[in-house]
């Protein structure tokens, strides 16, 4: 069976009203609240978060999570398909999100506002679909807009230094935890990391990311305007570089 949304394009455009359908087994609701632990509940409410927003929401799985523990959350993403099964998924388990939105993200602050949000997340890998430094940097300085003087951005993505270095391996304990679903990657180097997703009913998607290294990621943010930013490995610190599958970085906006 082939890829089914194969040469769709960068970014958003991966996203297929197939695959979205798909994005949910891939997820694994149930085990990813297990493997996470309440770690994104208890950093926003630490810092007094109220006002959230997820601007890579996906299918909804944080969005919704987030809002079932009391947080205001507006939901929004590149992608119209992966915004209507946020708003379908909140309507079957009866959450109330403050709005769903698609946003490109270098419009956030036109369509969501500034100094809006006590917290802006950019979750599930998202971040690596930008492959030019000037598009991410933009984005950064949306992200800064949005966010409240003295709020935080988190973002999150896959140990790429560890991959490029040590080759990959997973344990799928806290992404990507659908049973029978397996994520790898095709193709792998310094400039492309092409994951294939394929389900136990034998359907093949891909997405094409860039393998951004963590200190790269967090000077980014230092030049965003961003400070005091805190890096996290499956959702502990300290934690070893090489063993971990995933990073969590925290930044926060000044206050003045």
């Amino acid at each position: 069976m082939g890829i089914r949304n194969e040469n769709t394009g960068l970014e958003h455009e991966q996203y297929t009203p197939d695959f979205a359908d798909y994005w949910d087994h891939l997820v694994g609701w149930e085990n990813r609240e297990e493997g996470e632990g309440g770690f994104y509940e208890r950093l926003l409410a630490a810092s007094n978060c109220e006002t959230v927003a997820d601007v890579a929401c996906g299918t909804g799985y944080h969005a919704i999570t987030l809002a079932k523990n009391g947080f205001k959350v507006t939901a929004s993403d590149g992608s119209d398909n992966m915004v209507r099964k946020t708003e379908e998924n909140a309507k079957q388990v009866g959450v109330d999100l403050e709005s769903t939105k698609t946003v490109d993200w270098v419009k956030l602050s036109k369509d969501l506002g500034e100094n809006t949000f006590d917290a802006v997340l950019c979750l599930g890998n998202s971040f690596t679909h930008l492959f030019e430094h000037e598009a991410r940097r933009d984005a950064l300085e949306e992200m800064f807009k949005v966010v409240k003087p003295g709020g935080m951005v988190v973002i999150d993505h896959r140990n790429y230094d560890s991959m490029l270095e040590h080759g990959y391996s997973s344990k799928h304990n806290y992404y990507y935890s659908g049973k029978g679903v397996d994520a790898y990657p095709a193709e792998l180097n310094r400039y492309l990391a092409r994951f294939e997703y394929v389900f136990p009913d034998g359907a093949k998607f891909q997405l094409k990311m860039y393998p951004l290294r963590q200190d790269y990621v967090s000077h980014l943010l230092e030049d965003a305007g961003f400070i005091n930013v805190v890096r996290y490995g499956d959702f502990e610190k300290p934690y070893d570089r090489d063993e971990v599958d995933f990073i969590q970085q925290v930044a926060y906006k000044p206050r003045g």
